[in-house]
């Protein structure tokens, strides 16, 4: 191998890793939820945003940062994006007032947009076009692995080392991470040169293909069990709903974060080899549906829903497919700028999920707005919360078939 292949390789595999990192801080509401809550002194509702204010951030910075890794090149771009995310940890060990946490949680989804970008990036300009979904697939599954650390291991140092020492930790590991960037990487320039006229004029092509918008809308309707359930609010349900130990109740969603890490280049794979992305698709969405739908039922045992979320997981995998999928309808040199924007799309609906769960435990809970004690709501404000993501799931996958009988019915017209 020469120095120059392992060179992209180096910048890949770094780029993959930075995307495990923010993982970590995506999802770490979840194990830290009764440590924020009462320290804060806040309620569910309060606490849904929050979790919620990572995917505005992440949907800010995407065109800003899309641009600037085309014309800076990931050397800079990617450490000051680890730079924001860690800087984004700090309101949670030094502020009293809840204003500044929902800021530093903004900073994280701001740098930790910089990571699947520079993740799109890296593969673009380092390997054939045939190999994006393939190694995409690589990439999030090894993103995954931050998500199963964000989960019972983190709720173990807590519990050894204490809230304080864990973000301290975290805060470190980002600053090394940075630091090998900006030392190993070397400049990579794409050679991009377009004006801020062709610029704009592209954004607006892919803002304006309505199959794109249409394809993306629908894939952000099923976000729900990765970004709604896995980052934040599956733990607490476990707890709460199942009576389950806390060990538990902390250990089960990592179970999806194991699924996606299969599904992520096993569904890329498949898809590759057959081109049935739409149904590959639809299967996920009525699949994780299904899924939900016994878990709600209240039957599961450990061992079997650690089966369901690890089907959850698996199917999660969905949003690599919708992506490539949506990017089909638009030109290939607009390829780079319509994988941001199509992420961009389906990201803010992890707030949305978020927020909605929160309000929804405030409006149906026992003791409403319980402040400090996600335990004061009752099981059916649980049920009635987590419902939403089973139907957004149908909306979804009917919402598929739909542009697949269209497309159908277009090609036979044109006969």
């Amino acid at each position: 191998m020469t120095f120059y292949r392992l060179t992209q390789w180096m910048t890949w595999f770094l780029a993959s890793f930075f995307y495990a990192y923010q993982y970590v801080l995506r999802v770490i509401p979840r194990v830290l939820m009764p440590d924020i809550m009462q320290k804060f002194q806040i309620d569910a509702a309060q606490f849904g945003q929050f979790s919620g204010l990572y995917y505005l951030g992440y949907v800010l910075m995407h065109i800003p940062l899309g641009i600037l890794l085309d014309r800076v090149g990931p050397k800079i771009i990617l450490p000051l994006c680890i730079g924001m995310t860690t800087l984004g940890l700090l309101p949670l060990i030094y502020a009293d007032f809840w204003l500044y946490p929902g800021v530093g949680r903004i900073l994280i989804g701001m740098g930790s947009s910089g990571a699947i970008l520079g993740v799109f990036k890296i593969i673009r300009m380092n390997f054939k076009e045939d190999h994006f979904t393939r190694m995409l697939g690589i990439s999030v599954a090894i993103g995954l692995i931050g998500g199963i650390y964000g989960g019972w291991p983190i709720h173990k140092l807590r519990e050894h080392l204490g809230l304080e020492q864990v973000l301290f930790l975290l805060i470190a590991i980002g600053g090394i991470l940075a630091l090998l960037f900006f030392i190993l990487i070397p400049s990579l320039k794409s050679g991009s040169k377009a004006s801020k006229k062709t610029l704009f004029s592209d954004i607006k092509s892919v803002l304006g293909n309505k199959k794109l918008l249409s394809i993306c809308l629908l894939g952000g309707l099923m976000v729900g069990p990765l970004e709604g359930f896995a980052d934040v609010w599956g733990s607490s349900f476990l707890l709460h709903y199942y009576d389950f130990t806390k060990e538990i109740a902390s250990a089960l969603p990592d179970c999806i974060f194991f699924g996606m890490l299969v599904g992520s280049p096993l569904l890329s794979y498949v898809a590759d080899k057959t081109k049935a992305y739409y149904s590959l698709i639809i299967l996920c969405a009525f699949g994780m549906a299904f899924d939900f739908i016994f878990l709600l039922m209240g039957l599961g045992t450990v061992f079997t829903l650690s089966l369901v979320f690890w089907s959850i997981g698996v199917l999660c995998a969905y949003q690599i497919l919708v992506i490539y999928k949506a990017t089909t309808y638009v030109k290939s040199n607009l390829l780079g700028l319509s994988t941001a924007i199509a992420n961009m799309i389906i990201m803010p609906f992890g707030y949305v999920y978020h927020t909605a769960i929160g309000e929804i435990m405030n409006f149906f809970g026992e003791n409403r707005s319980a402040v400090g004690d996600i335990g004061g709501y009752g099981k059916d404000a649980f049920v009635a919360a987590i419902s939403l993501i089973p139907l957004g799931l149908f909306i979804g996958g009917f919402g598929f078939i739909i542009i697949v009988l269209s497309e159908r019915k277009r090609k036979f017209r044109n006969v």
